[in-house]
């Protein structure tokens, strides 16, 4: 299948006035499932002090091409000819959730373009299929549904999820369409029929079966169970220059909940 050249944004350094300028490194952002790229925006910005920085779509969320498939190397072949078609060789990479499963299928399948990797709140292992089960079926129902308001929106999501917090980040995928009603960027129909079967899958290994040697960070919630004991081994396995921090009091979107603290250990790490 071919890749597809993904809808981003850059942030050109913005370096404080006592920096010398020079040719910055690149740091390339990726959102997790049903997000997009103003996810990371925060962290996009206070990198930008010091790096290029690439804010990407997925495939199928924000405002990037819809397609039938989903697969983790073929998401990472995305990445790839972004970076080519930005004359980017190298990056680091930041993602949280699918965004950083499909970060770290980038390192096995292409090592010699990543140069640090960070990971936010997932492990390369396979997960339940009902993990996001709630959101899958609230979305689904959405998309299906005759929306004029973010009220009918919201009171539709409520059936399926409780939270309100998550509810609202769901409903930023929400546009107008030129009946004025309001539908979904996300492709629903693509997620939903590839969730069970590769998204909550582990990235597939290196087709040489190499781990990826780079410097590695994982970062957990501390109340998420994302990130168990249990992965520790796989982790060590697939990354053994990897490094776990844990942020206290957050969950799964550690990154919205904390951000200072999330920022500052994504600009440590990356020095």
């Amino acid at each position: 299948m071919p890749a597809i050249l993904l809808n981003h944004r850059i942030l050109e350094q913005q370096p404080l006035e006592s920096q010398p300028v020079r040719e910055p490194q690149v740091v390339v952002l990726l959102h997790g499932l049903f997000g997009s790229l103003t996810n990371l925006a925060s962290l996009g910005r206070a990198l930008s002090e010091n790096y290029r920085v690439i804010l990407a779509d997925l495939r199928n969320h924000g405002d990037s091409p819809h397609s039938d498939d989903m697969s983790y190397p073929l998401m990472a072949q995305d990445i790839e000819q972004l970076l080519n078609s930005l004359n980017i060789q190298r990056a680091h990479f930041v993602g949280h959730s699918m965004g950083g499963k499909v970060a770290m299928q980038v390192a096995l399948n292409h090592a010699n373009r990543v140069n640090k990797l960070v990971v936010a709140d997932i492990a390369p292992v396979t997960y339940r299929a009902t993990t996001n089960l709630g959101a899958l079926e609230g979305l689904c129902a959405l998309q299906h549904a005759d929306i004029h308001t973010r009220k009918d929106a919201d009171n539709l999501l409520a059936a399926h999820i409780s939270e309100p917090g998550i509810r609202a980040f769901l409903l930023k995928n929400l546009i107008r369409n030129d009946k004025g009603q309001f539908q979904l960027k996300l492709n629903m129909s693509s997620i939903a029929a590839n969730y069970a079967k590769t998204l909550n899958l582990a990235p597939e290994p290196s087709p040489q079966g190499q781990p990826f040697i780079g410097p590695t960070l994982f970062i957990k919630g501390s109340d998420s169970a994302y990130i168990q004991e249990k992965h520790r081994e796989t982790i060590n396995r697939l990354f053994p220059n990897a490094q776990l921090k844990i942020i206290q009091g957050t969950g799964h979107w550690l990154h919205a909940e904390k951000p200072e603290i999330f920022n500052r250990l994504v600009q440590q790490f990356l020095l």
